[in-house]
């Protein structure tokens, strides 16, 4: 058996544990099982993703330009083109952190599906190893539904769809979350038709209600969206094809879709099982999700969890920011919370959507509120870029005035939103953002614009939807 002091499972975030352990003069040793290191979002995740969506959104954005009195004519959008330039970027970048994790003389890397066997004893490749202090870091894979049929038919999920040589002609999208937006969103620019069957009665359901309204009225100019649909049975199709039985959960009308491609999109479960954590005493819950209080610790001590596999926000930057935190209580004495309420987060559909902090509905629990709102078009740059839909919400402590959640839809939400951020991180409140001279006329007037609208709001969210609902009818 080999002693380290510290060993850390998983290359993505869990490699600048590593690192801090070795500044502290801890000998350490990585763990990951391969075939891929560098962690999710590099090589299935954000990276490759994004590389896709870059040119759905200039394709999409061509063809908006006919509202700006540009009629712009797209001669060709080369899929395979697309997909290689992605496939080629991951592979150098994994390729350049395996020569650096193999070649690393400061710690022992281990490539291999390990497990653990008792209390902090890991097995890998036949070796055991023992850490004084491990990070699990090992990351999520995504969730294969218990569908019936779906074990007889050719099924993408989030990490497959990257392997396309050829661009289908159809794809059946299951998940209505950020994934099968991203994805359809990408697809449909690309000229597949996309459909889309969610069991909810909204779309990416953690967002604000009318966030979801728009994204589905925007999306369902380019795809097909089914909700509060569930799907029941898939199946072979003609000219092979995949046909997905489908239930409408409010009439009990069953009827068959069918497309080229299914890509089943429906979350994503924890790797804790891989590791059989339940042998060393680390307790999960009902999901499968690793437990951690607020200082990543697990239920047994010197064991922390980090990123996906303790579920709590599946972000890259969430994960290394609970990555830095944990390796700081570990190796410190004095301890530092994560702070959940203001981890951010970002879907790349079309429009973006960027949200950060409470909902409307949970802020409400435990807070008297304010609430405002104010669309793109309001600003003079919004209006210049014609952005009728694209609008802000803001959330805030009524008698404080601090921020306490803010959602964008709409052109550069991710990036219009970081002032936001830097507020709530800070313990600013919207004073803080007025006394910033914003630039005239630019897209960040928005959030002025969307603070300076502040009022109360109606005294319950079911009120909100009756008055929207009359307003439409009218």
């Amino acid at each position: 058996m080999k002693k380290y002091d510290v060993v850390v499972i998983g290359t993505g975030c869990g490699t600048s544990i590593v690192e801090e352990a070795i500044g502290h003069g801890f000998t350490a040793a990585l763990i990951d099982k391969g075939p891929l290191l560098g962690g999710t979002c590099l090589n299935l995740g954000c990276i490759p993703s994004k590389m896709l969506i870059l040119p759905a959104d200039r394709v999409i954005e061509l063809r908006d330009a006919k509202k700006l009195g540009i009629v712009a004519k797209i001669e060709k959008v080369d899929f395979n083109a697309i997909m290689e330039r992605m496939r080629k970027s991951v592979g150098d970048s994994e390729r350049h952190i395996r020569h650096e994790l193999t070649h690393s003389k400061e710690m022992g890397f281990y490539e291999g599906e390990g497990h653990f066997v008792e209390d902090y004893t890991i097995e890998v490749n036949g070796e055991m190893l023992k850490g004084g202090k491990i990070f699990i870091a090992s990351g999520s894979r995504p969730t294969v539904p218990p569908l019936k049929g779906l074990d007889t038919v050719d099924y993408l999920t989030s990490e497959g769809v990257l392997r396309l040589k050829q661009r289908p002609e159809s794809m059946l999208i299951l998940g209505g979350g950020y994934i099968g937006m991203e994805y359809g969103h990408f697809f449909a620019a690309m000229g597949t038709r996309v459909t889309i069957v969610e069991m909810f009665d909204r779309l990416v359901m953690p967002e604000e209600p009318e966030i979801s309204d728009l994204l589905k009225q925007e999306l369902s100019k380019r795809m097909e969206i089914h909700l509060n649909t569930q799907a029941e049975e898939v199946k072979k199709g003609k000219g092979g094809s995949v046909a997905v039985v489908v239930k409408d959960r409010l009439t009990g009308q069953q009827r068959e879709l069918s497309a080229e491609k299914l890509l089943v999109a429906v979350g994503r479960r924890s790797n804790a099982d891989l590791l059989r954590v339940e042998n060393t005493g680390v307790e999960t819950d009902k999901r499968g999700f690793v437990k951690v209080n607020d200082y990543l610790e697990t239920n047994r001590k010197n064991i922390y969890a980090v990123g996906d596999v303790n579920g709590l926000q599946m972000f890259t930057h969430a994960a290394n920011r609970q990555a830095a935190l944990a390796a700081h209580n570990a190796f410190h004495d004095d301890k530092v919370k994560m702070e959940w309420s203001v981890l951010p987060h970002a879907v790349y559909s079309y429009p973006q959507i960027a949200s950060v902090g409470l909902t409307e509905e949970n802020a409400r629990k435990e807070h008297s509120i304010l609430v405002g709102r104010a669309k793109y078009f309001d600003t003079a740059r919004g209006e210049a870029m014609m952005e009728e839909y694209g609008f802000a919400k803001a959330v805030l402590e009524k008698d404080s005035g601090k921020i306490l959640g803010f959602h964008i839809i709409g052109p550069e939400a991710a990036t219009l939103i970081q002032e936001v951020i830097n507020v709530m991180a800070s313990g600013g409140d919207v004073d803080s953002i007025e006394r910033g001279l914003h630039i005239h006329p630019a897209l960040p007037e928005l959030i002025l614009r969307t603070l300076g609208n502040i009022e109360e709001p109606e005294k319950s969210l079911d009120s909100q939807v009756s008055a929207k609902g009359a307003s439409e009818q009218a």
